[in-house]
């Protein structure tokens, strides 16, 4: 129920607020339940942590805790320099998985519809069920190829050695599939996952990226600082 109301919550937002867009409003849901997701570990996330992972603005972390709020998913602020947000309570969230037929369920409705902008709008919600099944099936590949985990960690730990950049294609959620280059700076292990902490040209800052995401990497010959 609580997430029921979350998706109504969002949803009235959507339709009282014309500056978003469709695909604004599917990504504000996928980004607000894979937060979810993340707190329900336990661990304290700081503002900091959750904005580089789901790769959004602080602020949007914080419109993102409090529709969870109105939900009744309450979630604990720790004040502070090394405070952040904390789940201490249980909540069912339901798998999200997209198949092709859901994609395709859309194309009667685009196809009759007359509508310039809201067919637009439509292609470009049925793009995005396609990114999301597309990636969600090769990252559920790439978990169960740790050879292929062990390989992205070479040549990142090469690159950060070399200092030489690093072209990869990165699966991002509720974004899909994005090239990236990159400068590898550290390696770390989290939560059994290896991620790599590096400077991403694309945006300008320091970004922490999941091996098990990274769908297809290069090792360039040109170096960084």
């Amino acid at each position: 129920m609580k997430i029921r109301y979350l998706l109504d919550t969002v949803f009235l937002y959507h339709n009282n607020n014309d500056i978003m867009s469709v695909g604004d409003f599917m990504s504000k849901i996928s980004n607000a339940l894979t937060m979810l997701q993340l707190l329900q570990s336990g661990r304290k996330y700081s503002i900091n942590e959750l904005s580089n992972i789901l790769e959004v603005s602080e602020r949007m972390i914080r419109v993102y805790k409090e529709d969870l709020e109105k939900a009744g998913i309450y979630i604990d602020t720790i004040m502070g320099p090394y405070g952040g947000y904390v789940l201490n309570q249980s909540v069912r969230i339901p798998v999200r998985k997209f198949k092709l037929k859901d994609a395709d369920l859309l194309n009667k409705y685009i196809d009759s519809e007359k509508d310039k902008d809201t067919k637009e709008k439509l292609v470009l919600l049925q793009d995005k069920i396609k990114g999301v099944y597309i990636g969600s099936k090769q990252e559920e590949k790439e978990m169960n190829l740790k050879d292929e985990i062990g390989k992205k960690y070479n040549i990142l730990t090469r690159a950060i050695k070399e200092k030489r950049k690093v072209k990869i294609l990165y699966y991002s959620y509720g974004k899909g599939e994005n090239e990236r280059v990159i400068d590898p700076a550290e390696m770390f292990l989290f939560q059994d996952g290896w991620y790599c902490a590096a400077f991403c040209e694309k945006k300008q800052d320091i970004r922490h990226f999941e091996l098990k995401r990274i769908i297809k990497y290069e090792l360039l010959d040109e170096k960084y600082e």
